[in-house]
């Protein structure tokens, strides 16, 4: 099939490519860096070089590519680095989510696409409230702190957007928190960083309950989701949904520093802001059967636990393309 993948030099395009050629398919992947063209055509990929809000532009590579599968991958995750700025630090990912999502939408229907890949997240757009562990029919946050408010609702604009479409099949895939190579969590990556500095600290009691993912199960997902499932929302995520108190300390050995220390609720406000502290002390986990059942998908690293300690590094994928059937 033919893939055009928006967004392909992020950290999922760079491990999905890979598995997108060895599985057959052509793909087109773009970026908006001149920097990283030449990365995506030693990957396989077909580069373009594309602004996401340029309607005419987007138009006409859609059209050009001729895809049978558009996938939206598009973020600018690698600019929050500070949750005290969550609002502003998201704000052009939330924007891509939007405004580049429903661009890229009316392209591939255009072009006569037969299914339509977006990313969106699970985890801490969860309602805060009921159980600890949540299902794709269980509904986001409806009162986010404020600094999460306009990620919350970009997030079900996307996800209204994409499995309403008409002409195609539309499918979202809620990924957990990334880990492993490209991502925060890897040798060098922000959150490693302030652990090791120790200033990323359990606040409060450390309840919040966070979903991993590692960045290869991930694609590996994204791939089987070219031709499985009907039009919906799939979370993505590994088998163990862990409290903030129970994994930090574990990462923290593992990276080999000191274990993180733990501040009172009001002063952690000073770390990381409201943000930071409802995810550290009130995000919920997310449950990956729906995928299991229906996308046939299983992480091959089932924990955080294992993932942490054997796939952070930046090798080549672990995991080889699987046959889709």
């Amino acid at each position: 099939m033919r893939i055009f993948l928006a967004g392909g030099a992020g950290a999922i395009g760079r491990r999905l490519i890979p598995l997108l050629r060895q599985s057959g398919h052509e793909v087109a992947a773009t970026t908006r860096s001149k920097s990283k063209l030449e990365m995506l055509r030693a990957s396989g990929a077909e580069p373009i070089l594309l602004d996401a809000f340029d309607r005419q532009a987007v138009h006409q590579a859609v059209t050009a590519a001729r895809p049978d599968i558009v996938m939206h991958q598009m973020t600018a995750l690698g600019s929050l680095k500070d949750f005290r700025k969550f609002e502003s630090e998201l704000a052009m990912t939330n924007r891509l989510r939007t405004e580049g999502a429903e661009i890229l939408l009316e392209a591939a229907q255009s072009a006569g696409a037969k299914r339509f890949i977006a990313q969106s997240y699970s985890g801490w757009p969860n309602e805060r409230t009921g159980g600890r562990i949540k299902s794709e029919t269980d509904p986001l946050d409806s009162d986010p702190p404020r600094a999460m408010k306009p990620t919350v609702e970009s997030l079900k604009k996307l996800e209204q957007m994409v499995t309403n479409a008409q002409g195609l099949t539309g499918i979202v895939l809620r990924y957990g928190s990334f880990y492993g190579p490209g991502t925060a969590v890897e040798p060098g990556g922000i959150l490693v960083d302030a652990v090791q500095s120790r200033q990323f600290p359990i606040i409060g009691s450390g309840t919040g309950v966070w979903s991993w993912l590692h960045i290869d199960d991930a694609a590996r997902a994204t791939l089987l989701a070219l031709e499985r499932g009907d039009a919906g929302i799939y979370n993505i995520v590994d088998d163990e949904p862990a409290e903030v108190a129970t994994w930090l300390p574990v990462l923290a050995d593992i990276v080999n520093a000191k274990p993180p220390r733990r501040v009172p609720t009001w002063l952690g406000r000073l770390f990381v802001g409201e943000a930071g502290v409802s995810m550290m002390t009130q995000s919920r986990g997310s449950s990956n059967a729906k995928a299991k059942r229906i996308l046939g998908w299983h992480p091959c690293y089932a924990s955080w636990r294992e993932g942490f300690r054997h796939g952070l590094t930046d090798r080549e994928p672990k995991f080889t393309a699987q046959p889709v059937a």
